[in-house]
Formats: structure tokens, C-alpha cells, sequence
């Protein structure tokens, strides 16, 4: 046998031994060439430079993970909240179902599963609408509705609630919590993600394609997902949003929101994109005859 047989012999002694050293499982050159190959025992659910999976990576979300949600007994705030059961109904319960009533006759035209609850300024009450919407929408039979806080800069849906801030969505934003984690379910069909704990730069976080991934994680678990919004004309959050959204609704503050700033709100989004106008605030012995009126957004 020559010397370079000898040798390659050898050689092929020693790679076939590496495969196997104290039950290791050693790659081949073949292998490494490939690609990483997982290391057993290690944690794979991060990605080799510390960075969390994609979406399409992780396992998906499931009814059954829905169902084992535990149940928060909410203390809604009744100051917020309308009352929509009982002998006597809250006031403004009826215009909110008329509200949902439109809804369901616009979902017949075109298909609207997300719904961007803004305002143009602070204050005009669209945390108020949003929160009582969902709430509204649940209380129809086999009807699951999901509830989103995307004002991450002053959210207000937890105390309308009277439950917990975090974690949230800027938890799940900055990889700390799945969304299973961040889902609360309250009793009946209503579901709640709070806005999470404070951070800086929302902006820039709900458009790092996060909070694109949250709403179809989860869409096809809801019937309607309903997402409250910052305002619109001092930042750009809502704008953002409602690239992720089938519809928005603008609420506006009667005798409070000046005609241009109205018009400057309805101009950043796109023509289709708006299913209405919600007139909030009116006096109770007005013309309206009701303290909160639907107006179609072409009016």
C-alpha cells in the first residue's frame, strides 16, 4: 500500500471515529456546508444571533390556547363603560347597537374584520367608543371580539376596563411575551390586549412589522378585532395602524374639534379605508336627540 493511501485511510479512520466521541454527533464537512445544525439541550426558539424567530417560525396560536385563557373578572369603570344588560339599558346603549348594526350591513358589501377606532385631537373621546363597541359586538351570539390598546403613548382601555396594564402590546413588541401572554379574556366573547408597559419610539415599533404579525396571528380566532388608536393629527401612530386595519372610524367631539382639523384627520387616510364618522358629545335635547350618532363618513 502506498505511503498516500496509507494516509487517506488513516484519514477517513479518524472522521468516521469524530461522529461518535462519547455519543456526540459531530457534523461532516458535507453538513457544516449546509448550514447550523442544532445543538441538543440548547435553546432553539432564538435564532444563532440572539434574535427571536419570524412568525412563520413559531408554532401557531390555537382555539384550545383561546379557551385556557383565564377568565379576569374585569370591574368595568361605569363612568366609561355603558350598561347594555339589564331592566334598564345605560345611556347611549342603543346608539352603539345602531352603530353595530351599520357595521354588520357594511360587512355585507365588503370584507371588514379590523376595525381603527381615531380621533384627529386627544380628548374626543375614542377610547371611550372603541372600548364600548367591543363591548356591544361581543353580546352578539357566537360573536368573539378582540380588543386592542395600539395607543401606546397614553392608553386607557385597562382602567375603562379595571384591569391590568401589562403586559401588552409593547411587550410582544420587544419580544418579551407571546401573544398568548398578552391576551386577556374577560367574561363572554370579549377579549382584551392592554397597551403593555411604557417604552420609547412607538412609532417606529408599531411599524417594525410586529404588530403586523400580532393581528394575523390572531385574526382568525375573531370575529371582529376592534384597535384603539392615538389621535391623529399630532403623530403618525394611527397612520401606521391603519395600514394593518380593513376600516377606520373617526370619533369627533361635537362643538369641541374645529371643521379643518376634522378634514386634516379624514385626508390621512385612504378614501376606502373609512367606514364612518362617529359624533360624539352632543347635548341629550339636541336635534340629535342622543348623546352619541353614527354619520356616514361621504355625508
Amino acid at each position: 500500500m502506498s505511503h498516500n493511501a496509507d494516509a487517506r485511510k488513516r484519514s477517513e479512520r479518524t472522521a468516521g471515529d469524530l461522529h461518535s466521541i462519547h455519543g456526540a454527533t459531530v457534523p461532516s464537512l458535507e453538513e457544516l456546508a449546509i448550514g447550523p445544525i442544532p445543538i441538543a439541550g440548547a435553546e432553539t426558539s432564538r435564532r444563532l444571533d440572539g434574535s427571536p424567530p419570524p412568525a412563520s417560525e413559531k408554532p401557531g396560536l390555537t382555539y384550545n390556547d383561546l379557551e385556557e385563557c383565564p377568565i379576569r373578572i374585569w370591574n368595568l369603570d361605569p363612568r366609561t363603560m355603558v350598561r347594555f344588560l339589564g331592566n334598564q339599558n345605560g345611556h347611549g346603549s342603543e346608539e352603539f347597537r345602531a352603530l353595530r348594526s351599520h357595521l354588520s350591513r357594511l360587512r355585507e358589501q365588503r370584507p371588514i374584520k379590523t376595525l381603527l377606532v381615531t380621533s384627529a385631537l386627544p380628548n374626543e373621546g375614542k377610547s371611550f367608543i372603541a372600548s364600548n363597541l367591543a363591548h356591544v359586538l361581543a353580546l352578539q351570539q357566537g360573536c368573539r371580539v378582540l380588543l386592542i390598546d395600539g395607543d401606546l403613548r397614553s392608553p386607557r382601555l385597562h382602567q375603562a376596563l379595571g384591569t391590568s396594564l401589562e403586559p401588552g402590546v409593547s411587550d410582544y413588541l420587544m419580544h418579551e411575551a407571546e401573544e398568548i401572554k398578552v391576551i386577556q379574556r374577560g367574561t363572554g366573547d370579549l377579549f382584551f390586549i392592554p397597551a403593555g408597559r411604557a417604552i420609547s419610539g412607538p412609532t417606529e415599533l408599531l411599524a417594525s412589522g410586529g404588530m403586523k404579525s400580532l393581528i394575523d396571528r390572531v385574526a382568525n380566532f375573531f370575529d371582529w378585532i376592534v384597535i384603539d388608536s392615538p389621535a391623529t393629527v399630532p403623530v403618525s401612530d394611527a397612520c401606521v395602524l391603519a395600514t394593518f386595519c380593513d376600516g377606520v372610524l373617526i370619533v369627533v367631539r361635537s362643538q369641541f374639534t374645529p371643521f379643518d382639523v376634522v378634514r386634516q384627520a379624514r385626508q390621512r387616510f385612504r378614501e376606502e379605508a373609512l367606514v364612518g364618522v362617529v359624533l360624539n358629545g352632543t347635548e341629550a335635547d339636541s336635534s340629535l336627540h342622543s348623546r352619541y350618532r353614527y354619520h356616514s363618513s361621504k355625508a
